[in-house]
């Protein structure tokens, strides 16, 4: 991805309001619908009031609570394939609650988790991360990475995440094999908005003044 595409976002905690916290969980849930999980329209669409009466809307007494936000959905292919989505009220997490989660995913045999923090993950906290792999996969996001949906961006063009069967069939039609691909950085903002993982291939398309799109494709490395 182009680097001057990519919007700036700054990098601090998320001030504690309704109206921040409705924007986060909206852009969580596209983010799970554009990966395929089952999400309905109603939670694609919540507006501000519809938040606050299901969340609450007392910031002093803590309502809405992050952890109130917390997100289950299964995949539209595969219903037993699940995620996760958790919100830690504690600013910096630790590795205590690293292995609350854990314990939460290892009872609804859930492998897959996404954990949206404020500020941030102590260093024993992100090594568990890693020691948890592949058996399960917690990814982590700062709330600023997600206060806006980086696909929506208008400098962002529009990636297609391809299947196997269709990355095969890309290879076989150009005669190709996939280094032979251009790269994308499994760590590239978008690539990690599709938890993409080494191996696949996505499909960009940008707008050309001559050609009126133009279509690549990137093998994620």
């Amino acid at each position: 991805m182009i680097k001057d595409a990519q919007p700036q976002i700054a990098d601090k905690p998320a001030l504690f309001t309704p109206n921040t916290l409705v924007h986060l969980r909206k852009t969580v849930m596209q983010l799970c619908h554009d990966r395929g999980y089952l999400v309905t329209q109603d939670e694609l669409d919540q507006t501000l009031e519809l938040f606050k009466e299901q969340f609450g809307d007392k910031p002093s007494e803590k309502r809405p609570a992050r952890s109130d936000l917390i997100v289950l959905v299964a995949h539209n292919d595969d219903p037993t394939d699940q995620l996760f989505v958790f919100f830690p009220d504690e600013p910096k997490i630790g590795i205590k609650t690293i292995k609350t989660y854990c314990q939460r995913m290892q009872e609804e045999k859930i492998h897959r988790a996404i954990i949206v923090v404020q500020q941030g993950m102590t260093p024993s906290a992100k090594q568990s991360l890693v020691d948890m792999a592949p058996k399960y996969i917690l990814e982590q996001f700062l709330e600023s990475e997600l206060l806006i949906n980086i696909t929506e961006h208008e400098l962002v063009p529009e990636h297609i995440v391809l299947t196997p069967d269709e990355k095969e069939e890309l290879l076989t039609r150009y005669k190709l094999k996939e280094n032979q691909l251009m790269r994308i950085q499994a760590g590239d903002p978008v690539a990690r908005y599709f938890g993409l993982k080494r191996g696949q291939v996505v499909k960009i398309i940008r707008s050309s003044e001559t050609a009126g799109r133009y279509i690549s494709y990137r093998l994620v490395c």
